[in-house]
């Protein structure tokens, strides 16, 4: 028999089974000889008051052994000589999109302009040291996509449980932790990512499906409103009548593409500011009450949202124990994201805190139709870029004196490996997103005491948070809504927000691209 249970423990017993046997004892009644096995089903810690404590889902195995049998992949078909269907991109999209079509019988055959996991590490080491930006390959493109080397965080707003729990169980059969099943916001680690990604890639090659690396799609063909094929920059053609489009939220040539041959896309609002980092001490004092975090509490992170003069001003994609990174995609603009290696350990704390536009904040850039938005997120890193001296190094500002609005005289060593140059934010921003920043910075002050400190910096910009441009698609088949046999999916489409909830949306276009055949 098994049954479940809701505890509340100390941080210090969930990793102590003598201890966790005695409290479920207490709780149950159960003799321990009748208990043959503890599950830790979830986890999540609450540090709310000064009394922390782990919130824990068990389920406990009552005179029944327990088989903790490996996670299995799915019974992948042989689709070598199968009917194929083409897939851009080679993100969580694409990747998952290629997975579903192995269970369908349908060959996958993905076209990415980038390389392979492996091979791009070459190209970051050249961002960050030589500040080279290589465009088909950096930190938002190429095998893995933007999630590979910012960290691998997989918590997602997604409602449906079934869907998130396939996709978990997948990504520890091709190798990640077990962990990601229990923890309240799994996040896997950009140490350890890539061989899983590469795992993917060679299932998905030994079951008939193909991979292209270094093939940038240039054109999509289209006849009387259905799709015909693509071509790249190489000059080679791909005849199809099934397109999964999962180039991710910062193809911008995709939707420059998309405009040129008239497939009808939509301007979509998205969030821009800065990301600021603290001494990662800082924020555990915050967060745990408490000077020391001990050995049983991990990194702590927060996650806060204000509205400030009618916007919402929040932090995203928090990295505790982690390392803000250069993620341009052309010379000539700077961007900033951030990661963490998977035991959180670095020494600081980033997190972007950025302001919710609207599609009336882009009326200056009318002129672009609806790659309005992409235009204005586009004018900000050049400016940035500018500002900093026209390389890599981005402009920053000490937090305290953001807020006062004045530049600082010096800047700390900050784990930005470009390097930062001491600006004065108004001069990147336009005057609305800093205004709602600053006063944003006060009120995550008063709620988080001492977050509001000169022993942080802030770094600009913080833009590329989702996808500046929508794809519409039919909710019923997901084509596009003209062009039949185009599927847009994932981040870059406009129908997804971070690895799960892309990695959902690529296997629903696919599954419904296999149905059409």
């Amino acid at each position: 028999m098994q049954q479940q249970l809701q505890i509340v423990v100390p941080p210090e017993i969930v990793d102590d089974k003598a201890a966790l046997l005695k409290i479920v004892m207490d709780k149950t009644g159960i003799d321990a000889g009748e208990i043959r096995h503890i599950e830790i089903m979830r986890s999540s810690v609450d540090a709310r008051q000064r009394y922390i404590k782990v919130n824990l889902q068990v389920n406990v195995f009552v005179n029944e052994d327990f088989e903790d049998l490996p996670v299995s992949l799915p019974d992948y078909k042989d689709v070598s000589k199968a009917r194929s269907i083409i897939i851009i991109g080679a993100g969580p999209a694409g990747l998952f999109a290629a997975l579903h079509c192995l269970e369908k019988g349908i060959k996958p055959i993905i076209l990415e302009r980038g390389k392979d996991v492996r091979e791009r590490v070459a190209d970051l080491k050249a961002l960050n040291m030589e500040h080279i930006v290589n465009e088909d390959s950096n930190y938002c493109f190429g095998e893995g996509g933007a999630g590979t080397y910012s960290d691998g965080k997989l918590y997602t707003r997604s409602k449906k449980r079934g869907d998130v729990e396939e996709i978990i169980q997948l990504l520890v059969a091709f190798g990640a932790d077990r962990k990601i099943r229990v923890e309240a916001h799994p996040h896997i680690g950009t140490n350890k990512l890539p061989d899983i990604i590469k795992n993917i890639r060679e299932c998905i090659v030994e079951h008939g499906g193909e991979i292209r690396f270094n093939t940038r799609v240039v054109n999509i063909l289209v006849k009387n409103n259905r799709v015909a094929g693509v071509e790249t920059l190489a000059g080679e053609r791909f005849e199809t009548e099934k397109l999964l489009l999962a180039t991710g939220h910062s193809a911008r040539d995709i939707y420059e593409l998309l405009y040129r041959i008239n497939i009808e896309i939509e301007l979509k609002a998205f969030a821009m500011g800065v990301r600021v980092e603290h001494p990662q001490s800082l924020i555990d004092a915050i967060q745990y009450h408490r000077d020391d975090r001990g050995a049983y509490l991990p990194p702590a992170a927060y996650n806060i949202v204000r509205q400030v003069n009618g916007r919402g001003v929040y932090s995203f994609c928090m990295c505790p124990g982690g390392v803000i990174a250069p993620c341009a995609t052309r010379p000539g603009e700077v961007v900033t994201n951030g990661w963490s290696p998977s035991r959180r350990d670095m020494p600081m704390a980033n997190s972007g805190i950025v302001v919710e536009l609207q599609p009336d904040d882009f009326k200056g850039f009318g002129e672009y139709g609806a790659l309005a938005a992409m235009e204005f997120q586009r004018s900000v890193e050049q400016k940035a870029w500018l500002e900093a001296g026209s390389s890599q190094k981005v402009p920053a500002q000490r937090l305290q004196d953001f807020v006062d609005g004045k530049p600082s005289a010096d800047l700390p060593i900050t784990s930005y490996k470009p390097g930062v140059v001491s600006v004065d934010m108004k001069a990147v921003f336009p005057k609305f997103i800093y205004k709602r920043l600053q006063d944003g910075f006060k009120e995550f002050g008063l709620a988080m005491k001492g977050f509001l400190t000169n022993d942080a910096v802030v770094h600009a910009p913080e833009s590329r948070t989702s996808s500046p441009v929508r794809i519409p698609r039919d909710a019923d088949t997901l084509e596009h809504t003209r062009v039949k046999g185009l599927y847009p999916c994932g981040e870059g489409a406009g129908y997804a927000g971070g690895i799960i909830s892309a990695a959902i949306d690529g296997r629903k276009c696919a599954d419904k691209c296999c149905e059409s055949f």
